[in-house]
């Protein structure tokens, strides 16, 4: 028997290599696909009213709303707990900032 060259053992092995790299590259491919497709199913829902999305962490206040409002709203109880610059919670004023952190991600 001959002995194999070292330069065919060092492209067996690049082969093998780009074999391994290309199944990779494919199984991620798929992953990927079905990522975007779940987030366009979610997108769907949101726009549909099938989810509702949770208030933004900054929260302006608007007009006619109240601390009570807001709390059913973006489902945080102790909004005024967690703004300090809230003195009296009946004087709550359009354009009012404040940080809501909903109950469920506490």
């Amino acid at each position: 028997m001959a002995p194999i060259s070292s330069s065919t053992e060092l492209a067996e092995k690049i082969s093998w290599y780009s074999a391994l790299l290309l199944a990779l590259m494919l199984v991620l491919s798929c992953c990927e696909s079905a990522q975007s497709h779940d987030d366009e199913i979610m997108v769907g829902l949101l726009k549909k009213g099938a989810i509702k999305k949770p208030c933004d962490e900054i929260y302006v206040v608007r007009e006619g709303e109240t601390l009570q409002t807001i709390s059913e709203k973006c489902g945080d109880p102790y909004i005024v707990e967690e703004n300090p610059h809230i003195h009296d919670p009946d004087d709550v004023f359009p354009g009012l900032v404040i940080k809501i952190t909903p109950f469920n991600y506490r």
